[in-house]
Protein backbone atom coordinates (compact mmCIF):
# COMPACT_ATOMS: atom_id res chain seq x y z
CA UNK A 1 0.00 0.00 0.00
CA UNK A 2 1.64 3.30 -1.27
CA UNK A 3 0.07 6.47 0.76
CA UNK A 4 -0.35 10.11 -0.25
CA UNK A 5 -1.23 12.58 2.17
CA UNK A 6 -1.70 16.23 1.08
CA UNK A 7 -3.44 19.20 2.04
CA UNK A 8 -1.56 20.80 4.61
CA UNK A 9 -0.34 24.40 4.62
CA UNK A 10 -0.44 27.59 6.50
CA UNK A 11 -3.59 28.93 8.18
CA UNK A 12 -4.36 31.61 11.21
CA UNK A 13 -5.81 30.42 14.55
CA UNK A 14 -9.09 29.70 14.31
CA UNK A 15 -8.50 28.28 10.82
CA UNK A 16 -9.61 25.59 9.15
CA UNK A 17 -7.77 22.71 6.66
CA UNK A 18 -8.78 19.52 5.24
CA UNK A 19 -6.30 16.37 4.92
CA UNK A 20 -6.55 13.71 2.34
CA UNK A 21 -5.15 10.34 2.12
CA UNK A 22 -5.22 8.61 -0.88
CA UNK A 23 -3.99 4.96 -1.72
CA UNK A 24 -2.62 3.06 -4.43
CA UNK A 25 -1.87 -0.42 -4.48
CA UNK A 26 -4.42 -1.77 -3.23
CA UNK A 27 -7.57 -0.82 -1.38
CA UNK A 28 -8.00 0.55 2.52
CA UNK A 29 -10.80 -2.47 3.14
CA UNK A 30 -10.07 -4.26 6.11
CA UNK A 31 -6.73 -1.46 7.53
CA UNK A 32 -7.39 0.72 10.24
CA UNK A 33 -6.26 4.00 8.99
CA UNK A 34 -4.96 6.52 11.24
CA UNK A 35 -3.44 10.34 11.21
CA UNK A 36 -0.45 11.28 13.79
CA UNK A 37 1.43 14.23 13.76
CA UNK A 38 4.98 15.35 14.58
CA UNK A 39 6.18 18.56 16.16
CA UNK A 40 9.69 19.76 16.21
CA UNK A 41 11.54 18.21 19.09
CA UNK A 42 8.59 15.87 19.93
CA UNK A 43 7.49 12.27 19.81
CA UNK A 44 4.86 11.47 16.91
CA UNK A 45 1.65 11.61 18.42
CA UNK A 46 -1.70 9.83 17.53
CA UNK A 47 -4.39 12.39 16.23
CA UNK A 48 -7.02 10.07 14.57
CA UNK A 49 -8.00 6.90 13.42
CA UNK A 50 -10.95 5.03 11.40
CA UNK A 51 -11.63 1.25 10.73
CA UNK A 52 -12.28 1.24 7.23
CA UNK A 53 -14.66 -1.82 6.92
CA UNK A 54 -16.64 -1.06 10.50
CA UNK A 55 -16.41 2.61 10.06
CA UNK A 56 -15.15 3.10 13.43
CA UNK A 57 -13.68 5.84 14.71
CA UNK A 58 -11.25 7.61 17.15
CA UNK A 59 -10.29 10.69 18.58
CA UNK A 60 -7.06 11.82 20.79
CA UNK A 61 -8.61 14.02 23.29
CA UNK A 62 -6.82 16.89 21.94
CA UNK A 63 -8.52 17.19 18.61
CA UNK A 64 -11.90 15.90 19.71
CA UNK A 65 -14.72 18.19 18.97
CA UNK A 66 -12.48 20.22 15.94
CA UNK A 67 -11.78 17.54 13.75
CA UNK A 68 -12.98 14.94 12.26
CA UNK A 69 -12.01 11.63 9.95
CA UNK A 70 -14.00 10.26 7.31
CA UNK A 71 -13.39 8.19 4.33
CA UNK A 72 -14.68 7.96 0.32
CA UNK A 73 -14.71 4.37 -0.48
CA UNK A 74 -15.16 5.33 -3.80
CA UNK A 75 -12.37 7.17 -4.23
CA UNK A 76 -9.72 4.96 -1.39
CA UNK A 77 -9.72 7.96 0.48
CA UNK A 78 -9.69 9.11 4.02
CA UNK A 79 -9.66 12.61 5.28
CA UNK A 80 -9.26 14.73 8.55
CA UNK A 81 -11.04 18.15 8.48
CA UNK A 82 -9.41 20.28 10.99
CA UNK A 83 -11.58 23.33 12.07
CA UNK A 84 -10.63 26.14 15.05
CA UNK A 85 -6.91 25.14 14.72
CA UNK A 86 -4.77 26.09 17.39
CA UNK A 87 -0.76 26.84 16.73
CA UNK A 88 0.03 23.76 19.17
CA UNK A 89 -1.54 21.75 15.65
CA UNK A 90 1.54 22.73 14.08
CA UNK A 91 3.38 19.72 13.39
CA UNK A 92 4.09 17.15 9.93
CA UNK A 93 0.80 15.11 9.86
CA UNK A 94 1.51 11.85 8.46
CA UNK A 95 -1.54 9.28 7.79
CA UNK A 96 -0.72 5.49 8.09
CA UNK A 97 -2.16 2.08 7.52
CA UNK A 98 -2.27 -0.94 10.11
CA UNK A 99 -3.30 -3.95 8.99
CA UNK A 100 -5.69 -6.50 10.64
CA UNK A 101 -3.64 -8.05 13.15
CA UNK A 102 -2.93 -5.02 14.82
CA UNK A 103 -6.13 -4.46 17.55
CA UNK A 104 -5.36 -0.94 18.37
CA UNK A 105 -5.47 2.10 16.75
CA UNK A 106 -2.80 4.77 18.65
CA UNK A 107 0.69 3.07 18.68
CA UNK A 108 2.22 4.28 15.52
CA UNK A 109 4.82 1.77 16.04
CA UNK A 110 2.07 -0.75 15.11
CA UNK A 111 1.59 0.94 11.75
CA UNK A 112 3.09 -1.02 8.63
CA UNK A 113 2.20 1.79 5.72
CA UNK A 114 3.40 5.80 6.07
CA UNK A 115 2.62 8.89 3.73
CA UNK A 116 5.28 11.10 2.99
CA UNK A 117 3.62 13.60 5.54
CA UNK A 118 1.91 16.95 5.03
CA UNK A 119 3.18 20.39 6.65
CA UNK A 120 0.37 22.40 9.22
CA UNK A 121 1.21 25.48 10.70
CA UNK A 122 -1.12 27.27 12.57
CA UNK A 123 -0.20 30.95 13.08
CA UNK A 124 -1.53 33.09 16.26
Amino acid sequence: VQLQASGGGLVQAGGSLRLSCAASGRTFSGYTIGWFRQAPGKEREFVAAIRWSYVTIYYANSVKGRFTISRDSAKNAVYLQMNNLKPEDTAVYYCAAAGTSYSGYSDYLRYDYWGQGTLVTVSS
